[in-house]
């Protein structure tokens, strides 16, 4: 019987999932410029593949095209860290609460806290935490809300890569990470989107201060 080969990812889906990497994990840094010739040098390809592949960065917010600047990792600034977050707070404890509901397997999620507290780098980390969270409201029962969220998913890691750069906090997340899984497997939604709205919204006060996130809190404040 004849076996089916396995697809070869595209030069411009490689290259694409090799920058956004780079940028995530803090190997490129924001405000860096992104010059077509060199990553193709890099990379080992034409420039077409790296050209499209910033495009859609640029589409999904990571970089930043500019008629006169060209090509620069997007800059992360209070402002950024507030309309990515504000649509956090709104949406993913509550995804997270239907989860927990409807009986979802949170297998994923704990595998990647398995992950994050076995990495041994700080780009390992930095993914692992973002799976975690994606394992959190991917099994929420809509597909249309878990898609909003993964929209802004690569902006919250930009978020996430600069601040950790400045004040590393993985331990207190990690904590705040298991706190969140023990009470979803629990069965506690409530108490899990509680956690989760906190864990998120302490994150980007101590990040950023100034951003100013205005979704109300899990018990309805502000």
């Amino acid at each position: 019987m004849t076996s089916v080969p396995t697809p070869i990812p595209s030069r411009t889906q490689y290259v694409l999932e090799e920058i956004k990497r780079r940028i995530l994990t803090g190997q490129l840094t924001p405000g860096q410029a992104l010059v077509e010739t060199e990553l193709a040098a890099q990379f080992g390809v034409s420039k077409t593949p790296v050209r499209e592949a910033l495009k859609t960065l640029a589409g999904t917010g990571l970089v930043v095209m500019s008629q006169y600047k060209g090509v620069t990792v997007r800059m992360v600034d209070a402002d950024m860290a507030r309309e990515v977050y504000d649509v956090r707070l709104l949406l993913e404890p509550e995804a997270l609460r239907r989860s927990v509901r409807r009986g979802a397997s949170l297998d994923a999620a704990r595998s990647a806290l398995a992950r994050a507290d076995g990495a041994t780098d700080t780009a390992e980390r930095s993914l692992a935490n973002r799976e975690f969270h994606r394992a959190l409201y991917v099994p929420c029962g809509n597909p249309l809300l878990g898609r909003m969220l993964d929209e802004v998913r690569d902006q919250a890691a930009l978020v996430s890569a600069v601040a950790w750069a400045a004040d590393p906090s993985w331990d207190r997340e990690a904590q705040e990470h298991r706190e969140i899984l023990r009470l979803a497997l629990d069965g506690d939604a409530d108490g899990a989107a509680r956690a989760l709205h906190a864990h998120i919204a302490s994150f980007v006060e101590r990040a950023f201060p100034d951003a100013g996130t205005e979704a109300q809190g899990e018990d309805g404040q502000e």
